[in-house]
């Protein structure tokens, strides 16, 4: 099941399976989400929670006793509810159950707003915490934005000019290892061996947006004010590429495995609500 909203000038289609995004189309039907073939990659844009990558071993230690969670947790693969609707906006909402509580013993809610607002598409989460101790978790953004041309047609260009450190992924783990994003006028021309060793992962950065050029003309913006790290990340000879705006990361080689101590997590005080949001700008 998927809900439409729309305005004048975009249309967006979500999929109440993971409260997924898989379509944005301006009014000429230009797509702008990437279609999800799945012999690249069968997402179009995930949430990811309560945990952003990979854990060490896929497992974290609560209270001395050992959790299991896969991947970017378990969101992305969760039915919604469609809790309000207007023409340009849609309110989406997940809350923990029996399911979720044996792999993540907190009880919550996740709420995505998306909104339209002239050409861009708003997009909100909220996360409630209804325990009655503190919550630590991670929650990101994983939109592939289509790339219909040439790959190496494409360039990104950071809001500031800043020294670009990433660190690189090792067996899916954060790794000490860092290197540096060469630019050229402040550009980062695209090509795939940027992502021969997988995601890029950007612990911080001044910048909080980025423009993907097309033929060195502005295409997409992509706003993250609120998120304190970026992934960037694509498969070879795929045509699109994901700007992740995350709060948290995969774990380090060297983690402890206790979920409150993990590097990059957020710790929500009981019956408080977290908000974020980043949007997607068509130029």
């Amino acid at each position: 099941m998927n809900t439409i909203i729309s305005n004048s000038i975009l249309k967006a289609s979500i999929n109440h399976a993971g409260a997924e995004l898989f379509s944005l189309k301006n009014n000429q039907e230009k797509e702008y989400i990437w279609e999800g073939n799945p012999s690249f990659w069968g997402k179009h844009s995930p949430i990811l929670f309560p945990i952003v990558g990979t854990l060490k071993n896929n497992t974290y230690i609560l209270d001395q006793k050992e959790y299991q969670l896969s991947r970017h947790g378990f969101a992305r693969d969760m039915e919604f509810q469609l809790i309000e609707k207007t023409e340009n906006s849609a309110v989406f909402s997940l809350e923990s159950n029996n399911e979720t509580l044996k792999k993540y013993p907190f009880e919550f809610e996740l709420q995505l707003i998306y909104s339209l607002e002239k050409t861009s598409l708003n997009i909100e989460y909220i996360v409630i915490n209804k325990s009655d101790r503190k919550m630590p978790f991670s929650i990101g953004a994983h939109p592939a934005i289509a790339l219909p041309e040439n790959f190496e047609n494409y360039s990104f260009k950071f809001e500031k000019e800043e020294v670009l450190k990433f660190n690189l992924l090792e067996n899916d783990l954060i790794s000490n290892k860092t290197e540096v994003l060469k630019t050229s006028d402040n550009l980062v021309r695209l090509n795939y061996k940027l992502f021969e060793n997988d995601a890029l992962v950007f612990k911080k950065l001044d910048s909080k947006s980025i423009t993907i050029l097309e033929n060195e003309k502005p295409y997409i913006e992509v706003d993250f004010e609120d998120f304190p790290s970026l992934g960037i990340w694509t498969k070879d000879q795929a045509p699109f590429v994901c700007i992740e705006p995350w709060f948290g990361y995969s774990d380090t080689a060297d983690n402890s495995g206790d979920l409150y101590q993990k590097e990059g997590i957020v710790l929500l005080d009981a019956d408080q609500i977290f908000h974020s949001k980043f949007s997607i700008k068509i130029l």
